[in-house]
């Protein structure tokens, strides 16, 4: 299958045909045609899977056909979650409707207003938007949805995980009952069911992967690492392999601000990208990450979509997130447009019930690989999915106090051990059997009992 049989124009065909794409994606070839119909959509594809296009580019044929928009009027709202990705949509609209008399405007918060006020005077054809942003614009009149016909949520489910979906419903009950609506995701949770039904009529339903599936392409694995060493370890990890575009995430703001510091002192060129920097300083980041100038980008979640990175070769997840989904998200950053990839995991004791709850999500048993020098004092506990791996010789710590906050005497389940052999679990019966801890302890009660009587 080729574009050309899609339905597009000749301008929109021009502009896919300079981007180098001649054949479409499953979700692009599903999308296309039932958008360019009129029909309400509900689409769930994996990221990397074309998902921008499979609704710009319809959407632009859509519009190609109609009037133009006039005085703060907008003709299509596409709400995304984060700045990022409406940034990527934006671009998306442009690149693809370069050949066309439209105009396009992307909003959104941590940037001045007054401007953004401006360009929507004249009327768009299509607006990208985060939610709040665009609250505030219409609380100001500074836009209109009297003539809007087609509404877009991007990363639905990406929206309502990070709470907008009071934002949704406000901006909706302002929007024309007739209009044609389109909701992408990267799954059909049901909370996104429950959204779709005030929203959607007679929809199309596309699933082009299975849900909560990584991508066949990127390489999985899990390095097992005390969490005060990750941070060495990582800088090794990256010296020793010649990593260079790595995008590493880290569950906090702080906390990608201080590894970002850490790489640095290891002659590693790093910057952090997240939600407490300005949005100028944001696009500055990530413009220098795209070209080269920064070869490690330290991010929050806040970046686990719509970031579009072309070839980026490597994935690290510093902490595990704690819902396992983001896990998905994260390392689709990679092995996009059916590149390879490489994603790791960097996972210490305390993150098991992360780690096995992520692999009960894909249904899949994560390689272990153990780095020399690096192996954990405490491993991970086993579970019924995970078959633990061969483990290295480690050798005895001295120190009263673990590095994980273990406390000195306990083993890695956090019992502690009865008698002068440090190794052995547990007491002895009267009969020479082993005794459970719980049984050992009884046993000293009723001891103390009868010295007391």
């Amino acid at each position: 299958m080729t574009f050309d049989s899609l339905g597009l124009s000749d301008p929109i065909l021009k502009a896919i045909a300079e981007q180098g794409y001649d054949a479409p994606s499953p979700v692009q070839a599903k999308a296309i045609p039932a958008v360019i119909s009129g029909k309400d959509v509900m689409a769930a594809a994996r990221t990397g899977t074309g998902k921008t296009a499979g609704f710009t580019l319809p959407i632009l044929q859509q519009l190609s056909r109609g009037e133009r928009a006039h005085g703060t009027q907008v003709r299509v709202l596409v709400l995304t979650p984060t700045r990022e990705l409406a940034a990527q949509v934006g671009s998306s609209v442009a690149t693809y409707g370069r050949h066309l008399p439209l105009r396009s405007a992307v909003v959104f918060g941590g940037v001045k207003i007054n401007p953004q006020m401006m360009k929507l005077r004249k009327g768009v054809d299509v607006l990208v938007a985060t939610p709040g942003r665009l609250l505030d614009l219409h609380g100001q009149n500074a836009v209109s949805f009297k003539h809007l016909e087609i509404l877009v949520l991007d990363e639905a489910d990406r929206m309502l995980d990070m709470g907008f979906i009071h934002d949704i419903r406000k901006i909706v009950s302002h929007l024309p009952a007739k209009r044609q609506t389109l909701m992408f995701s990267a799954t059909f949770s049901d909370e996104f069911h429950r959204l779709a039904k005030g929203l959607v009529k007679n929809p199309v339903e596309i699933s082009v992967s299975a849900p909560n599936t990584t991508v066949e392409t990127v390489e999985q694995w899990v390095c097992p690492v005390d969490k005060k060493r990750k941070s060495p370890l990582l800088a090794q990890l990256i010296h020793d392999n010649g990593w260079e575009q790595v995008l590493v995430f880290t569950r906090t703001k702080h906390g990608a601000n201080r590894l970002a510091r850490q790489l640095e002192k290891s002659g590693i060129q790093a910057d952090a990208i997240h939600g407490n920097k300005s949005q100028g300083a944001r696009t500055r980041t990530l413009a220098g990450f795209k070209k080269g100038a920064t070869r490690i980008l330290v991010a929050t979640d806040i970046a686990a979509r719509g970031l579009d990175i072309d070839q980026l070769p490597y994935v690290v997840n510093f902490d595990l997130p704690n819902v396992p989904e983001d896990y998905v998200h994260r390392i689709g950053r990679t092995a996009r447009a059916g590149a390879s990839g490489e994603a790791v995991s960097l996972v210490s004791a305390d993150e098991f019930k992360q780690l096995r709850d992520i692999e009960r999500l894909i249904n899949q048993v994560i390689d272990r690989r153990f780095v020399d020098d690096f192996e954990p004092v405490h491993e991970l506990p086993e579970s019924s999915l995970i078959s633990r791996p061969a483990r290295h010789k480690k050798q005895k710590r001295s120190r009263t106090d673990h590095s994980d906050g273990q406390r000195s005497g306990e083993n890695a389940r956090g019992h502690k051990p009865s008698g002068k052999n440090k190794k052995y679990r547990g007491g002895r019966n009267q009969s020479g059997n082993a005794a459970s801890p719980g049984t050992a302890r009884k046993g000293r009660r009723r001891s103390k009992q009868k010295a007391g009587a």
